[in-house]
């Protein structure tokens, strides 16, 4: 009896402090996330002598209109392009459908400064398109006829929403797929039209997808520096960009971050609010999905025509456009040396920031599997608050709080040893690897956290019976089961890593470019054509991820409803 007693003590404890070790890391890699904004914080409360003054009555006004007219626009634009294809697609059978459920994904492998830099080139008032619309309506110069210039704020908002608008496409798809028939039936019943049914039923039970697809395009537009600063819309991100490089003022730029900071919090916010009271229940046993409506053969064209727009808006051109320019420039110039080098510097910087978020959002997600609870729930959002943040801020805090560790040891090894050190990780690249893992650590954690809810807690159960340590039961029995979540969540770091321009344009070494800075640099001089090689490269690298989505959403849509 006594020793029955003793066993199953050691058992509670054993249970009690099991799974300690990785919430401490969790902790920790919580409180790495956190150091950047903190160093924010501190940074911007120094001030900046006289000017912030200029800055408060000058630059803020005009950034903060410009963002916030971008935002709506954008917000708009997305929100009518993601549902309306959406919709398409899920309720109405047609020749192509069944490309279109896939294409509609590719313009999400474009960056925004992409197709900034591609639409500046194409839409050029003595370019050949504005050229064959002239011939075709008989004029003969850009002065008796061009089209509005792509350098304005309408130009940016229709941009980055034709490349943008998938953010709400895929959430706003997955639930009209999973929405229940029979509501959609019973409105038919009651005499309601099937264009009826989409605004007065499927749209508001669709509503909770439409906003989180939204606020995740407008994250995006708030990450964005390339394509608003040249098509000359002055966003509180390239604000903060041009305060720091241009003025040199660090505090002044750290003001502006959390400006661009508290519009990301009220985002969310704003999201949340929005769906709070957007909850419906169905029996999954019972319930059937969407009834699709097969259409007449020329409706049907001119509802694929209508989902095509998009696509070759927002994918088609830019693509075609890459492809001819790099072409020409590789039977010009050949591969030079230089893309090669900033093709080793894109991989390796991505390749380590994908290894460090990757260990570090399994280490995230497996403590709220071995400890669940408040604190392993907390640090999960707390690690995963990078994503909401731009690129800009992140960067400005990373640099605050490098710098000064870099300071601290160089002064100590100064006055030890007598040697300066330098800019140990600042100067070496570790700085964008530091942003980009703290920046991405969300899609890290979040699938992996997806792929370890679908392993049974049977199994821990098995492997403890057996007299397996936590740390064994990890190695043989979590992880070989989370391989493909694990794969897939690096792959989706990966490229978003070989994608992402403000921080590594703001950290870079010196001397060292990316494909990502390097069209940035070629745009800066008017000269973005000589980085078509680079600007192909990461679209072709972008549309890996959207293969993968597209694989998924087939596999869900196959799902007999």
């Amino acid at each position: 009896m006594d020793q029955a007693m003793a066993i199953s003590t050691a058992a509670v404890r054993s249970a009690r402090h099991s799974g300690s070790g990785w919430l401490t890391v969790a902790s920790v890699i919580a409180f790495v996330v956190v150091l950047p904004i903190g160093g924010l914080l501190l940074e911007a409360a120094k001030g900046s002598a006289d000017l912030w003054g200029h800055l408060l009555s000058t630059t803020l006004p005009v950034a903060l209109v410009d963002t916030i007219i971008l935002l709506a626009g954008v917000g708009l634009v997305t929100a009518a392009l993601g549902t309306t294809t959406a919709w398409l697609v899920t309720a109405y059978e047609f020749p192509g459908r069944r490309m279109l459920e896939w294409a509609l994904l590719l313009p999400l492998a474009v960056p925004t400064y992409i197709i900034a830099y591609t639409y500046l080139d194409i839409l050029h008032p003595i370019g050949s398109v504005q050229g064959a619309i002239r011939w075709l309506l008989g004029y003969d110069s850009p002065r008796q006829f061009r089209l509005p210039d792509t350098r304005s704020m309408i130009g940016c908002i229709l941009l980055l929403g034709f490349v943008l608008y998938p953010y709400v496409y895929i959430p706003t798809r997955a639930m009209f797929l999973t929405q229940c028939g029979n509501l959609i039936d019973a409105a038919r019943t009651l005499g309601i039209s099937r264009r009826a049914v989409f605004w007065r039923v499927a749209l508001p039970l669709a509503r909770p997808a439409v906003a989180v697809g939204i606020s995740l395009a407008l994250m995006e537009t708030l990450n964005d520096i390339g394509a608003a600063e040249f098509l000359g819309v002055r966003t509180l991100t390239v604000s903060v960009y041009t305060t720091w490089i241009t003025r040199s003022d660090l505090p002044g730029a750290a003001q502006l971050a959390l400006a661009l900071l508290l519009i990301v919090v009220a985002l969310v916010a704003l999201e949340r609010w929005a769906r709070r009271k957007q909850h419906y229940a169905t029996d999954a046993r019972r319930s059937r999905g969407l009834t699709v409506q097969r259409v007449s053969r020329p409706k049907g064209m001119l509802l694929f025509l209508a989902g095509l727009m998009p696509v070759l808006l927002g994918f088609g051109a830019p693509a075609f456009y890459l492809t001819a320019e790099a072409w020409k420039r590789y039977q010009f110039a050949g591969l030079s040396s230089r893309i090669i080098d900033e093709a080793f510097n894109t991989i390796i910087l991505a390749a380590l920031a994908t290894i460090a978020t990757i260990v570090f959002g399994l280490v995230v997600a497996y403590a709220t599997r071995v400890r669940p609870g408040a604190k392993s729930a907390m640090l999960l959002r707390v690690s995963s608050m990078g994503y909401a943040a731009p690129g800009t801020v992140i960067a400005i805090g990373v640099l605050i709080v490098l710098d000064g560790f870099d300071g601290f040891i160089n002064r100590t090894a100064t006055a030890w040893f007598g040697f300066s050190t330098g800019l140990i990780f600042i100067g070496s690249g570790i700085a964008v690897v530091y942003a980009l893992t703290v920046r991405f650590l969300a899609i890290s954690a979040g699938g992996i956290e997806a792929g370890l809810l679908r392993i049974p807690g049977s199994l821990d159960h098995a492997a403890s019976s057996l007299g397996r340590s936590q740390t064994a039961t990890f190695l043989h029995v979590h992880l070989p089961l989370s391989k493909a979540a694990i794969s897939a969540a690096a792959l989706l770091v990966f490229v978003d890593c070989v994608k992402e321009l403000p921080a590594t344009l703001l950290l870079r070494p010196l001397n060292i470019e990316t494909f990502a800075t390097h069209l940035y640099g070629e745009a800066a001089r008017g000269t973005y054509e000589e980085a078509s090689i680079a600007a192909l490269a990461i679209v072709a690298i972008s549309i890996l991820p959207v293969i993968l989505l597209s694989r998924v959403g087939r596999a869900r849509s196959s799902i007999p409803r």
